[in-house]
């Protein structure tokens, strides 16, 4: 292949891309733009609260739990490098409430949900459901998409400030158990070194990485192919896009929260 030809290539590739996320972006706006036009299927929302939050947190638990407790361990181990090893509950916390609660919470429930959302969407539009829904004068929009988009962008959230504690938990059981702190100390110095600000941050990109993994959902669902395949090949878009897309957002919040 020429250079020309190389170019043009990735100049396709990227045309491509940017294609891609008009789509999702044009979609998310039809989505939210329907949270102010009635009816609103309160049942339906409901069910999504407990599928989404509810029955995410067990994983989002446990990612958290032992997550906390290797950054513990990894910190530890850095800092006594420098002689610096009472760093750690301080630096476990920011860690956790700051960056990993948000982005591993976030990245669990897209592999959880994202896939769920689009294999279940997926399988509607191959057996035709979503088609009676429209001949029964019922938005698919609004049934199928704004329920699971509010849902998961009010419960991650939630979901994210559970992971913070545990994920906090994780790390004084180990400092306490595995390197020797003093429990109570362990708690004043994580206490005074976690401002309100921090807590903030890390709520605001669970809403927005709920919000991410919904809307990946319902668009991979709506845009589903026919057959076992197009579900198939719908769900790993959806894993794949949220995924990639809540990395990108973090970068951009980080940015936006912490840059000064």
């Amino acid at each position: 292949m020429t250079a020309t030809g190389a170019l043009a290539a990735l100049g396709r590739a990227a045309i491509g891309a940017l294609r891609a996320v008009g789509r999702v972006a044009l979609f998310a706006g039809r989505v939210t733009a329907r949270l102010w036009m009635p009816p609103f299927h309160g049942s339906e929302f409901a069910r999504q609260i407990v599928a989404i939050g509810w029955l995410s947190l067990p994983v989002v638990a446990l990612t958290a739990l032992f997550t906390g407790g290797a950054l513990a361990l990894q910190i530890y181990a850095g800092g006594a490098r420098f002689s610096a090893e009472a760093v750690v509950p301080s630096i476990v916390a920011i860690g956790m409430v700051r960056e990993l609660g948000p982005v591993l919470g976030g990245l669990m429930v897209a592999a959880r949900v994202a896939s769920s959302i689009a294999a279940e969407i997926g399988t509607m539009k191959v057996t035709e459901q979503i088609d009676a829904l429209v001949t029964l004068s019922a938005d698919p929009l609004r049934y199928l998409a704004l329920p699971r988009v509010l849902a998961a962008t009010l419960t991650v959230p939630v979901l994210v400030a559970v992971g913070d504690a545990i994920g906090i938990m994780g790390g004084w059981i180990v400092g306490v158990e595995r390197l020797g702190f003093d429990a109570r100390g362990y708690l004043r110095v994580t206490t005074e070194f976690l401002e309100a600000g921090d807590v903030v941050s890390g709520l605001v990109k669970g809403a927005v990485f709920g919000f991410i993994v919904a809307v990946a959902g319902t668009y991979a669902g709506m845009r589903s192919g026919r057959g076992a395949q197009g579900v198939g090949q719908a769900t790993k878009a959806a894993v794949v896009g949220a995924s990639v897309m809540i990395l990108a957002a973090n970068y951009v919040l980080t940015e936006a929260f912490f840059s000064a």
